[in-house]
């Protein structure tokens, strides 16, 4: 991919404008995993050592659009950038009319609370681009997306560059995807199946083995026929997912659905957890983990693939009695023998929590947007940097 780079140019008194992900599990207004603060720092840093004057941006959580809720400031990661870098780091909230200063870093409140974002409108990229001199997307987790902040203001702003981050995950993820040694696994997990679905078809014709697990293994195993109670479900893709399923099989590759499963009456700490067979799932229980048969088919074939890509936790780790699942893949994934690419936040949260960074071979800072890449699709971010090279 052909796009120029912020260490392509000289940004001393500049106005540079950078798109991070800073998108990080909060809750109560704590950070729970900082893996993608730590990965946006580089960027930082190398604007500000170039003596530019710095802005951040970045979305934080689903807010609607000019109503944000108090759960969703960055103010928290405003805080711990300033801890890392030893300075405070103003958060600015009405920031259409604000000039940087050189030397001067500061973090715009969450682009998702600004009409027009996620419709990437012309006149909020427009807005952005007046705040610049440089603009530099070091966002790979929302590359996928055309949205106002990653793909309008590149547009209008008078320099658009990839990051040190984005540049680093766009040439690593090419390097490792495109001749990958096989078998190739992909465990495609999580809660949302419907921001998955559209990846899981190209991503078919490329995996040997596909895991799903969280609640969109729940959409797969209604498309089977299966049982599945009050479980998270997205009854409108069952025609797609059978789709899925099906064109996999014909190529000769495997879907590894659960066989059995840990259902609870809620997703919480303090419900019981019992194990059913995936058949046994009774109207009244939700699927929230996998099951010990199930955890243990999808530990064997891991052992025996050569790469494995992992994006999504298998069940709700969050809560004791269902992080079993997500725990034994993780480590799995951690002490076997493939190469592994751990993607997206809940599953660098889930690779943090278990203190298996150093034994992952490359933790991607992208869910969706790497799904996408190694599915073959065009990423339009990407695409609107390089027609500014």
């Amino acid at each position: 991919m052909a796009f120029r780079k912020l260490t392509d140019l000289a940004v001393a008194g500049l106005r540079v404008l950078i798109r991070a992900d800073l998108n990080v599990p909060v809750k109560a207004g704590v950070i729970v995993d900082d893996t993608r603060i730590r990965a946006s720092l580089p960027t930082i840093h190398a604007a500000l050592r170039a003596g530019a004057g710095v802005m951040v941006m970045s979305h934080l959580g689903r807010p609607a659009e000019g109503a944000p809720g108090p759960d969703e400031s960055l103010r928290p990661v405003a805080q711990r950038i300033g801890e890392f870098l030893g300075r405070t780091v103003p958060v600015i909230t009405d920031w259409q009319d604000y000039r940087v200063r050189p030397g001067e870093l500061v973090l715009l409140e969450n682009v998702r609370a600004n009409r027009g974002e996620k419709a990437d409108s012309e006149a909020l990229g427009r807005q952005y681009a007046a705040l610049c001199d440089v603009f530099v997307n070091d966002a790979f987790g929302t590359a996928h997306r055309t949205e106002a902040s990653t793909h309008a203001v590149a547009r209008f702003a008078p320099q658009a560059v990839a990051g040190l981050l984005l540049a680093a995950e766009v040439e690593a993820l090419g390097r490792i995807l495109q001749a990958p040694a096989r078998p190739l696994l992909a465990i495609v997990a999580g809660a949302r199946l419907s921001t998955k679905l559209a990846l899981l078809a190209p991503l078919a014709d490329k995996v040997d083995q596909l895991v799903v697990g969280g609640a969109i293994a729940n959409t797969f195993l209604l498309a089977e026929g299966r049982p599945v109670g009050r479980s998270l479900v997205d009854p409108d893709t069952v025609a797609q997912v059978r789709r899925v399923i099906d064109a996999l099989r014909a190529r000769g590759g495997e879907v590894l659905l659960p066989t059995d499963v840990i259902v609870g009456k809620r997703p919480d700490a303090a419900g019981p957890a019992e194990i059913r067979p995936v058949d046994a799932v009774r109207d009244d229980e939700m699927i929230l983990d996998l099951g010990p048969e199930s955890t243990a088919a999808i530990v064997a074939a891991l052992d025996r693939a050569a790469t494995v890509v992992w994006n999504g936790p298998v069940g709700a780790f969050e809560f004791g009695p269902f992080s079993h699942g997500t725990e034994a893949v993780a480590r799995a994934i951690a002490a076997g023998p493939a190469f592994s690419i751990a993607a997206g936040g809940d599953t660098l949260a889930a690779v943090a929590r278990y203190g298996l960074r150093d034994q992952v071979s490359y933790l991607s800072t992208g869910g969706s947007a790497f799904l996408a890449l190694l599915g073959g699709q065009q990423l339009p971010a990407i695409r609107m940097l390089e027609s500014r090279r």
